[in-house]
């Protein structure tokens, strides 16, 4: 099976205020199709972990790899470019631009990746939010929808560019069960429809039991996956 995303031997260290080893030795991959999640305490390395593959931090030793390509010692605008296509990222908080409206939010990617007219991203857009039954929303502001309508905004927008990979830091940490429920079906159907990889970190144990594989970090170090 092909590996959408590698690391080899990924180690990287605090130097402020002391020398603090944070990720040890980190060597995986998530397969296409795959829907993962990292689980483990707070501070044993998580969400750095996220940051170095989403390739925002570019401050470690090791290789990434997405497709068969070596993105580490990349320049920065090449990773701008590579992650804006390849990733699509979902956070705790939506970080939706409130004044816009739900569909300016989700083409904004898009636009910035300028592969496509204007029109196009649109129809896109459209489909995206269609696609996640928010279709309705689209001229809404986005100040004006519910917690779980946000969530839902923000996957559409992570998925306007149809990147091999999608990443979540505690995608359903803001959300109560009913909402939390409804990101994990959209999860999986992306996976099982699209064939969309998944790679999640997250605290709630029922959300990891259900991803086909759980990578378990501890003090730094993948110690199960």
């Amino acid at each position: 099976m092909k590996l959408v995303l590698e690391t080899k031997n990924i180690n990287k260290h605090f130097y402020k205020p002391k020398d603090f080893h944070v990720l040890k030795d980190i060597s995986f991959g998530v397969r296409e199709g795959e829907f993962a999640s990292i689980m483990g305490k707070s501070g044993s390395g998580k969400s750095t972990l996220l940051y170095v593959l989403s390739t925002m931090d570019t401050d470690y030793t090791g290789e990434l790899y997405l497709g068969n390509e070596l993105i580490t010692g990349k320049s920065h605008q090449e990773l701008s470019r590579i992650r804006n296509k390849n990733i699509g990222f979902v956070f705790q908080f939506h970080y939706l631009l409130s004044e816009f409206s739900v569909l300016e939010n989700v083409m904004l990617p898009a636009k910035k990746l300028g592969e496509k007219s204007n029109s196009e991203i649109e129809r896109d857009a459209h489909q995206k939010l269609e696609m996640l039954n928010i279709g309705h929303l689209a001229g809404q502001r986005a100040s004006r929808i519910s917690g779980g309508e946000k969530q839902r905004v923000a996957i559409a927008r992570a998925l306007i560019n149809d990147p091999t990979i999608l990443m979540g830091d505690e995608p359903t940490g803001n959300l109560d069960s009913h909402n939390s429920e409804n990101v994990f079906n959209i999860f999986k159907n992306l996976k099982e429809n699209q064939g969309l990889s998944l790679l999640v970190v997250t605290h709630d144990e029922d959300f990891a039991k259900r991803t086909d594989r759980i990578i378990e970090m501890e003090d730094g170090r993948i110690f199960k996956q």
